[in-house]
């Protein structure tokens, strides 16, 4: 018997593999029991309901805006000024869809991402996606170390003491058995992005230049600021920061651990809101703050620790202390939330026993890799001579080679009635994140291309960019074919179905049955077609990403 047939005995009728994931959600801000069935129906109910709910949206948002984010925003705002505000918000449509899916799907599946693509794509893509997500958050968590250091670097600790400070506070957190304890703490670092908001005012760049910022698209592409290709690739760089692979496996496995149902969706669509508007308001906290402080200075951008100096120059010693420390927050969060996406996955995958409500006597596994992906990271930025510059470059390029598999499988699970039932996206859904998931792509076909070929013209930029529209775009109308043929087929069927085929179905209870019993889903032509596509994309995106790392290495 595989983990794929293992199922939880006296949970009803659904999914979930681990009983530790069925029970009261016990919450850092509130308890629900699980026979808790009562309607919210006052200002006050509703209110502690959302205080037990909110977590899952809150760290994943926060966690979106890492170390790597801070570089991005602060880039942005100290070579670009307040000009590309408007980008922040794109990201909010771009936030929204993509994690709200994945709430869904934890909430009424009770099964982790990964586990799901293996079961209803096979084991090769399942084994592929929990592979490369594995490498990818190792790398990932590389870089949110890199930024302990240079923060630490700024403070004047030294960095020995910084980084094994900071690995012992997030293996310690996660270890102490209890969920509570965690999304307690998880939920303390939290509070320290908002440090971005009083670094914002003793900064006060000028608001009339923030209100510019964001009503009225820009794109300075002078050759002062390296032309209109350096200006596009920053704006996908800002975008791209938005959504990454490790932020869909989170999220639903961390629901899944929440013990969240399909009754508190709705709470946990708040949830996620509640933590789009914050990450939104501290990237643009940062972005203007930036801005006002390496106005007119003409210094070149080069890391997170030349944005602190510059900020120090400008407002003083203690906003560039208040940056040193958000960016210390922000890493440490970072490292929470991509750590425990690959103990998730795995751990889901293999049918280990894996939830933060378990000790680490019961859960040695689980607790094993979520610890070594967090020493492993910390020796690595220690070690004298170790590439940062090539990881931080790979981290860039694997998002952007992996980002269209994670969020075509995500669109195509969100269809698969037997997955969802009466939860599946609607047409409108579809045709929104439809065109959501086109962006995306296309703006990771031109990351990947523009790191692995650097000198990159505009016109290639925008060739590339034409290319994956049109492909959007006919991809969108064989879609909408399709679903109008499927639309006639399921009312003709109708028309002859038994009176009783179309009684409604209780959503706040259903759950998906175990995946032993699922249909298999079709194959039919078209997504046979898409999956060879997206194999041949990935292999031929992998192969250049190897000869880039080879020809960096090599120094050439």
């Amino acid at each position: 018997m595989t983990a794929i047939d293992i199922e939880v005995k006296d949970t009803g009728h659904s999914a979930v593999l681990d009983d530790a994931h069925v029970g009261d959600i016990r919450g850092a801000l509130g308890t629900i029991s699980l026979d808790d069935h009562a309607a919210r129906t006052t200002l006050s109910a509703k209110w502690k309901t959302l205080l037990a709910v909110v977590g899952p949206g809150l760290i994943v948002m926060i966690g979106d805006n890492d170390a790597g984010a801070f570089s991005t925003y602060g880039q942005a705002g100290q070579v670009y000024g307040t000009k590309l505000l408007w980008t922040l918000l794109l990201l909010i449509p771009v936030l929204y869809v993509n994690q709200e899916m994945v709430l869904r799907l934890g909430a009424v599946t009770g099964v982790g991402h990964a586990r799901l693509i293996l079961s209803r794509f096979g084991r090769f893509w399942g084994t592929f996606e929990v592979i490369d997500l594995f490498l990818l958050n190792g790398l990932t968590i590389v870089t949110e170390f890199i930024g302990i250091t240079l923060a630490a670097g700024y403070l004047g600790v030294p960095k020995v003491l910084a980084v094994a400070f900071a690995a012992g506070i997030i293996i310690a957190t996660a270890f102490t058995g209890s969920f509570r304890a965690f999304e307690r703490i998880a939920m303390f670092f939290c509070l320290g992005s908002l440090l971005l908001v009083p670094l914002y005012l003793m900064a006060h760049p000028a608001p009339s230049s923030m209100m510019r910022g964001f009503t009225t698209p820009d794109l300075p592409g002078g050759a002062a600021t390296g032309g209109m290709a350096a200006v596009m690739l920053l704006v996908i760089g800002i975008v791209g920061t938005t959504i990454a692979p490790w932020q869909l496996f989170f999220q639903q496995s961390y629901v899944i651990d929440k013990r969240i149902t399909p009754r508190f969706i709705r709470y946990e669509k708040a949830d996620l809101w509640i933590g789009i508007v914050i990450v939104v308001v501290g990237a643009a906290a940062l972005m203007g703050t930036t801005a006002a402080a390496f106005a007119h200075s003409g210094v070149a951008f080069t890391d997170s620790a030349g944005l602190a100096r510059g900020i120090a120059g400008y407002a003083g010693h203690v906003a560039g202390a208040l940056f040193a420390i958000a960016l210390l927050d922000a890493a440490v969060i970072g490292a929470f939330a991509v750590s425990l996406s690959s103990a998730y996955a795995i751990g889901d995958v293999l049918g280990l026993k894996h939830s933060l409500h378990r000790g680490v006597g019961q859960a040695k596994g689980f607790y094993a890799l979520y610890a070594a992906l967090i020493g492993v990271a910390a020796v690595i930025v220690l070690l004298p001579g170790s590439p940062l510059g090539l990881i931080t470059e790979g981290v860039q390029v694997l998002a952007g080679v992996l980002l269209p598999a994670a969020t075509v499988f995500l669109l195509m699970l969100c269809n698969d009635k037997a997955v969802l039932g009466p939860w599946v996206n609607t047409a409108k859904t579809n045709a929104f994140t439809g065109a959501v998931i086109a962006v995306l792509i296309t703006l990771s076909v031109v990351l990947t291309a523009s790191v692995i070929f650097p000198s990159i013209t505009a016109s290639a930029i925008f060739t590339i960019m034409a290319v994956c529209a049109v492909a959007a775009l006919a991809g969108g109308g064989c879609a909408l074919v399709r679903g109008r043929r499927r639309t006639r087929a399921a009312a003709q069927a109708a028309g002859t179905a038994p009176p009783d085929a179309g009684a409604p179905v209780d959503k706040l209870n259903w759950r998906m049955p175990p995946l032993h019993e699922l249909s298999a889903p079709a194959v039919t032509g078209a997504r046979r077609i898409g999956l060879l596509g997206l194999r041949g994309y990935l292999a031929i995106a992998m192969a250049m990403v190897v000869v880039k790392i080879v020809e960096t290495a090599l120094g050439h």
